[in-house]
């Protein structure tokens, strides 16, 4: 705990917590960087489950799941940089360790998606596989429940 404890003094986190300025502009691009994740993560999977059909996901899988993870780099960044500020507060809210798990799920799934040959199947252009649509539903299941457990963090 020790540990946890000389990150809030930290020159980042006393930064943050003594420029309301500095900490909107990282919060903001916290923000923006889980719309970014999100918003690619969602039409990636909502085109895997067949929606807008005559978009082929040969083209437009590549451009969304960097996308995405462009959002998560900013939102992991930004994130740590916001739990310096309390990180002994954070450690101990149920949400935000609940964030935590449900963000960990949604990256593993990501990398069974990536690394499973039903991913290099839709690069081909073929038809996406059940599995593959399947990984699509949980994964906007668990982003979205990452979502809710971020807003939750404020709230214990």
């Amino acid at each position: 705990m020790e540990f946890l404890a000389s990150l809030a003094e930290t020159p980042l986190a006393r930064a943050l917590i003594t420029s309301s300025t500095l900490y909107l502009l990282v919060n903001a691009a916290h923000i923006l960087g889980i719309g970014m994740l999100f918003g690619a993560i969602l039409a990636l999977d909502l085109r895997l489950l067949g929606l807008a059909p005559v978009i082929p996901l040969a083209v437009i899988a590549p451009y969304l799941s960097r996308l995405a993870g462009a959002g998560v780099l900013i939102a992991v960044v930004t994130g740590l940089c916001l739990f310096s500020v309390r990180p002994l507060e954070y450690v101990r809210n149920p949400a935000f360790l609940a964030k935590l798990g449900l963000v960990a799920l949604g990256l593993l799934n990501v990398a069974v998606v990536h690394f499973n040959s039903g991913w290099r199947t839709v690069l081909a252009g073929n038809a996406p596989t059940t599995a593959l649509r399947f990984s699509a539903v949980l994964s906007i299941v668990l982003w979205i429940s990452a979502v809710i457990a971020g807003r939750w963090i404020g709230f214990l």
